[in-house]
């Protein structure tokens, strides 16, 4: 199937570190900055808007592999922006870019993989193991 996708898409996603980002609240550690987990989430988000909106319909991403550093910690209240570039595409595979940053510097860096699924076929797979 042809989904209409070209390598070089891409998207931001930006927020404001809020108390319940932080690796103290969220429970990823004791420390009061951004957590690894928002972080990643702010990572899939970007990607997977970069592509789902010109999927056809009934179809969508899901994140299946990420592989991230990291590189500095953001405290509360300063903003985070994820940045997602496709840049490779085999079938169903995407294969992406990821960079993150707060205001002052690159805090977070790696590669992630989503796959183009049937969210018919996916939410039936999902309730066939209740």
């Amino acid at each position: 199937m042809n989904y209409n996708l070209e390598v070089g898409l891409k998207n931001e996603n930006e927020k404001v570190v809020k108390e319940n980002m932080l690796a103290s609240k969220y429970g990823s550690g004791e420390v009061d900055v951004l957590a690894t987990p928002v972080m990643i989430g702010l990572i899939e988000e970007a990607a997977l808007k970069a592509v789902d909106s010109k999927l056809p319909e009934g179809y969508a991403t899901v994140g299946y592999d990420l592989n991230v550093k990291h590189l500095a910690p953001t405290p509360l209240g300063m903003r985070v922006r994820a940045e997602a570039r496709l840049e490779k595409i085999e079938d169903r595979k995407l294969n992406y870019s990821v960079k993150v940053y707060d205001e002052k510097e690159l805090v977070g860096k790696g590669t992630h993989i989503r796959y183009i699924v049937n969210t018919k076929k996916l939410k039936e797979k999902a309730e066939a193991k209740k």
